[in-house]
């Protein structure tokens, strides 16, 4: 089950640390408005999958809350499918969508999940709605 924060979801990019960080203040300014995710995590953590309006906390790497993000796309797809303008949205720097499909397949074959062109990833667009400090993790 992810974190909740608030009674919310809460969003982790990332890796803790460095990474998180760095996801996180492209987030906070605006250039990171898109991230991409494995389906089969959803069944791991028990979690359903995002709604368009659906608000979720973005947490830091000590699961302090930094900003609430509300989802504007969710598109279940193979990620052979994930279209250049998502890849771009991510904000990473990124300079052509197979640097992207190359960066996402390190990234996740690092996390012991190997990724071809039909595994099935949801893509998420999302908008900052506002910063609400940091804040601890809480029950749902």
């Amino acid at each position: 089950m992810w974190p909740r924060v608030n009674g919310m979801r809460a969003l982790e990019l990332g890796h803790p640390g460095a990474m998180r960080a760095a996801l996180n203040a492209l987030v906070l300014a605006g250039r990171k408005t898109a991230t991409t995710c494995l389906l089969d995590e959803y069944a791991e953590e028990t979690e359903g999958l995002e709604y368009v309006g659906e608000r979720q906390a973005l947490l830091d790497s000590e699961g302090r809350s930094i900003a609430t993000l509300e989802y504007t796309g969710v598109e279940v797809k193979p990620f052979a499918e994930v279209t250049w303008e998502h890849a771009r949205a991510e904000g990473e720097g990124d300079e052509s969508l197979e640097d992207w499909r190359e960066v996402h397949r390190r990234f996740w074959e690092g996390s012991g999940t190997p990724v071809e062109e039909d595994t099935v990833v949801v893509c998420l667009t999302f908008r900052v709605m506002g910063d609400i400090g940091p804040r601890r993790r809480g029950p749902a």
